[in-house]
């Protein structure tokens, strides 16, 4: 490169010239003129910008002193290829090193060079978890992680091994099921690597079937690993979780209460919400009650208010009778807990867990977007919820930042099971309904549909929370069904949503129900094992000991002001005695 220094006064580069890159530092401001009529300042512009490339369209003023470097295209060309071939060889020799492709063909080797992707880990950030399955390749291209392994009866994990540049850790994943034994956490400084998955690498290189006969001096070894694997495997993590002793306690309580008046044993605090058809208020229980069962400290409840009249009126009775059925049956901690249902002439009632952080949707107006880590927690507890429904055969419907609530841990749960149904086995139903943004395409098409729009919303989910606005939007109805038809195929995702985000979306929406992650032959697993989510703990956020990025400060069980304040409803509704409600 060459140095000028430029003192008031027109630059070499003028318009019509020819040359390689110009490169600038240490300006002090810089404008453009062309046939002598000055354009545009390039105060924006920092130090390494380009100025001009090939035949200049302008001439360059200086307005002070400005240092400025160039550089010959063809050198800065023959730069960017020594580079790029010295990487390439560089990939190369890290992936012969590895001991399942070492007897691989130079050109199938090439082909996996060109799919490495490179990412980068934070300090102290999981890469692997131990027991987590996983379909991922590494190869440590910068700095180094630690290896550590469970202990029995220990709480911290134990260190057995640090990785440094030029190393690699699962590889096993590249042909069969990996479950992983170890952890691998981001060392000091963070780590680069570089990664390929095996989607990737069968669609590339080979299947497994297809490379065998490259890789017999390992298969022996591979198979005796994957007995030993899932013989380890459980069944114990699908099995619904009994409720909490304080839920056990509350359900308790609550059975105590008269059938048809609740409000003898609670006292308003606050109206959370309302909806088409009520409201949902915030109850104290009252202390009276609590002498009868021990209870550790105040107690607020949600009950739900719901108008009979109108139910009957909108022909509803149905979908109310399928909330309450399903939320009854429900044990799962990422659903809200319904501890009972009560009737009078006007109104069904339904007693719910209070979750006091607040909607999801709430926060999410207020930050704008989340991050990833803070998608990642959040579409986590939804993942975890959707797997409880659906393996009851449970399609939920109406997934949207307003139908999560956060507990007063910043954990997710899915409440407003209005529009959720229960399926038999390979039945499909044909019911319009959801918010819509997030309908699927089968439903808007009227072909019948099942768990599978789940999946999809789970993907406008994922797009919504990373953005703060859903993929899909008209400025009527018709416009924004014929964009969701379009499929999300068509959409350009903004810069924010990086690759393996990304990469999730798309599989989540795919428009053929049958080729949806979540919906293939390993269900919800394969959501789990997407790339987005390596290294995420899941065995924690079961076990709620994983710190949620959306834990709010509450005041106590009473604490509402995550809240929006509605006005009191001065609506008296007229009596309703049809008798549909009466197993409430």
């Amino acid at each position: 490169m060459r140095r000028y220094d430029v003192q008031l006064k027109p630059l070499t580069v003028a318009s019509g010239a020819r040359c390689g890159l110009v490169v600038r530092l240490n300006y002090s401001g810089m404008c453009l003129a062309s046939d002598a009529q000055f354009s545009d300042f390039l105060d924006g512009m920092g130090p390494a910008q380009f100025v001009g490339r090939q035949t200049l369209a302008t001439t360059s003023m200086a307005l002070d002193s400005v240092e400025t470097w160039t550089l010959d295209r063809v050198v800065f060309q023959n730069i960017m290829r020594r580079t790029a071939e010295t990487r390439r060889q560089q990939h190369r020799d890290f992936l012969r090193s590895v001991s399942v492709l070492r007897n691989l063909p130079e050109e199938k080797l090439s082909k996996m060079v060109d799919c490495l992707d490179v990412e980068y880990y934070n300090q102290e950030e999981y890469i692997i978890r131990e027991g987590e399955e996983g379909s991922t390749f590494y190869i440590i291209s910068q700095g180094q992680v630690a290896v550590t392994q469970s202990t029995e009866g220990g709480r911290s994990p134990l260190l057995i091994n640090t990785l440094h540049k030029g190393d690699y850790f699962g590889e096993k994943a590249l042909i069969s099921d990996d479950v992983r034994s170890a952890n691998i956490v981001a060392g000091e400084g963070g780590v680069e690597c570089l990664v390929i998955d095996r989607e990737t690498f069968d669609q590339t290189v080979g299947t497994f079937c297809e490379l065998q006969k490259y890789l017999q001096g390992y298969v022996a070894s591979l198979e005796r690993d994957d007995r030993k694997r899932h013989a380890k495997r459980s069944l114990s993590m699908l099995q619904s979780q009994p409720l909490s002793q304080d839920r056990a306690r509350l359900r308790e309580l609550v059975s105590g209460f008269c059938c048809s008046r609740p409000f003898h044993h609670l006292e308003l605090v606050s109206t959370l919400g309302v909806g088409g058809f009520g409201r949902v208020e915030l109850q104290e229980e009252q202390v009276e009650q609590q002498e009868q069962v021990k209870v550790e400290q105040e107690v607020g409840l949600a009950l739900k208010i719901i108008k009979k009249h109108q139910v009957v009126e909108n022909r509803q009775q149905e979908h109310i009778h399928s909330e309450k059925n399903i939320l009854k049956d429900s044990r799962s901690p990422f659903i809200v807990t319904l501890y009972g249902t009560f009737k009078d002439e006007k109104y069904v009632y339904m007693l719910l867990e209070a979750c006091l952080g607040g909607e999801v949707w709430s926060l999410l107006r207020d930050r704008g977007s989340f991050d990833e880590s803070t998608s990642r927690f959040c579409v986590s507890c939804v993942t975890e919820a959707l797997e409880y429904l659906h393996r009851n055969s449970i399609v939920y419907r109406d997934l949207k930042p307003e139908n999560l609530l956060l507990d007063q841990h910043g954990y997710c749960k899915l409440t407003d099971f209005g529009f959720a149904k229960r399926l038999c086995s390979g039945q499909k139903t044909w019911t319009f309904c959801g918010t819509p943004e997030y309908v699927a395409p089968e439903v808007l098409l009227n072909k019948g549909h099942d768990l599978s729009v789940d999946l999809w919303a789970l993907g406008v989910l994922l797009y919504e929370l990373l953005t703060g606005s859903p993929p899909f939007s008209g400025v009527d109805h018709m416009t924004l069904y014929g964009l969701i038809l379009r499929g999300v195929e068509k959409i350009d995702f903004p810069k924010k949503i990086s690759k393996k985000p990304e990469d999730l979306i798309r599989k989540l929406c795919r428009r053929n129900p049958a080729e949806r992650l979540g919906n293939l032959k390993n269900g919800i697993t394969d959501i789990k094992k997407h790339r987005w989510f390596s290294g995420f703990n899941w065995s924690g956020l079961k076990n709620r000991t994983v710190t949620s990025p959306l834990k709010r400060e509450i005041a106590g069980p009473l604490d509402h002001s995550y809240f929006d304040s509605f006005p009191p409803d001065e609506d008296e509704p007229p009596d309703e005695l049809s008798g549909w409600d009466q197993d409430f």
